[in-house]
């Protein structure tokens, strides 16, 4: 099974021919490259890797007007081969047979012939078509009968250079998965490799926006990560968070990274892990970040939705008061902690949240309407506590017209007559 080290770390597809674009290479001083030296070598018509193909600074591009010729010679050859492969493997000997060593050999040798054309036809197709299934299982298939830690890079290695053309391609996530779940047993630089995958989530995530794939493969390596992973995770993604408010899926990141410390904390993991005081710290620093992006991004769902994940880990892990369910790694000294003290602040929020200028701009009424589905949320969780202290606060006047707005006037009805 050769290695595969690519030249090319980038890839595309453009609708031009690149003929113009290798002249100019090679006219110019600059070191280029094209797909083979026999292309170099020997420079033929329109119809060349000189039309079709352009390869240089790391960067591969394909053009649309070869793409389907390109396909299905690639599909015709990978599934000839995979054809091969398949009739070889069902046609072994049976383990209870005896064979002689010469007969062995031969047989071993056609199968590595088999599994090289098939890793060759597979790699294009997959280039070529990101969703192509079956191209991916062979991989698999072949690389589980040998895990090799340098074959898992170069599969590493191979979907990142899909990934780089098609960000969004769940094959390509999932193969990754795949790679580093067959990596975590043995290897011992697994935390770097982590590192790197959450840095390219975060390069990909520039340049494809909501890319859901892409943050949700993030969330899945944070069960691999260090506790002072989890923690400088959180600490990196903040920036990132900042400017991309409206982006859900950067919060639900932040999201699983904060359970993954709670997880921890569970476990009692002493191994440079936060404790339940560190934690704490980390929580409210979080709460507060999150009311400061409220008041200065504006009718931002993403923002109050993390809101309420806050708010449920303070009502699970953190309060104080008797109706929640209070771990023993809360840091009881905190004033938050009290439940009167929440209750304040989030009241304070929802009324810095509800006054609407008198402009053209939907987003102050959005952002009073967020609040008040907040406030009714939090009511709902915390009935005999919430509701009671909302009721004796001069926000409670304001709620009900903003409810009514959005005709959860039956909501209302029910909560008060419960409160």
């Amino acid at each position: 099974m050769s290695s595969f080290k690519p030249s090319a770390r980038y890839f595309g597809f453009r609708p031009l021919h690149f003929a113009a674009l290798n002249e100019e290479l090679h006219s110019s001083s600059e070191p280029a490259s094209l797909l083979s030296a026999e292309t170099r070598s020997n420079p033929v018509r329109d119809t060349s890797s000189h039309t079709f193909f352009w390869h240089n600074e790391h960067k591969l591009g394909i053009s649309t007007l070869f793409l389907v010729p390109l396909y299905n010679a690639a599909k015709d050859a990978f599934m000839d081969a995979y054809k091969r492969y398949s009739m070889l493997r069902g046609s072994q000997v049976k383990k209870d047979e005896k064979l002689d060593d010469n007969s062995l050999n031969s047989s071993a040798s056609l199968m590595d012939i088999v599994e090289t054309q098939v890793m060759k036809h597979s790699r294009a197709l997959v280039l070529l078509s990101c969703d192509f299934g079956t191209a991916w299982n062979s991989r698999k298939l072949i690389v589980s009968k040998k895990l090799v830690f340098s074959v898992l890079m170069d599969e590493l290695r191979l979907s990142a250079l899909v990934l780089s053309c098609s960000p969004k391609s769940e094959r390509a996530w999932s193969h990754r998965r795949w790679v580093i779940k067959m990596m975590a047993g043995n290897c011992s630089n697994l935390q770097e490799i982590v590192e790197r995958e959450s840095e390219l989530v975060k390069t990909l995530a520039e340049s494809s926006k909501m890319n859901y794939r892409a943050w949700n493969h993030r969330c899945w390596l944070v069960s691999y990560m260090s506790d002072s992973q989890v923690l400088l995770e959180l600490q990196c993604s903040r920036d990132w968070a900042e400017v991309h408010v409206a982006d859900n899926s950067c919060f639900h990141y932040r999201a699983r990274l904060l359970l993954q410390m709670i997880e921890n904390l569970r476990r009692n993991n002493k191994r440079g892990g936060l404790s339940g005081a560190e934690f704490h710290q980390v929580w409210e620093e979080e709460l507060d970040w999150v009311g400061m992006l409220i008041r200065r991004y504006v009718g931002r769902e993403a923002l109050w939705l993390h809101r309420r994940f806050l708010s449920l880990v303070w009502l699970k892990h953190l309060a104080s008061d008797d109706q929640s369910i209070s771990c023993h790694y809360c840091c009881r000294s905190s004033e938050i902690c009290d439940i009167s003290t929440f209750v304040k602040v989030e009241l304070m929020l929802f009324s810095s949240c509800t006054i609407i200028p008198d402009n053209e701009f939907g987003d102050y009424q959005a952002q009073a309407t967020y609040s008040a589905a907040y406030i009714m949320w939090l009511a709902k969780q915390m009935p005999m506590s919430f509701g009671v202290e909302l009721q004796k606060s001069p926000q409670y006047e304001m709620l009900k017209p903003l409810i009514s707005d959005i005709g959860k006037s039956c909501l209302w009805d029910s909560m008060a007559g419960s409160w």
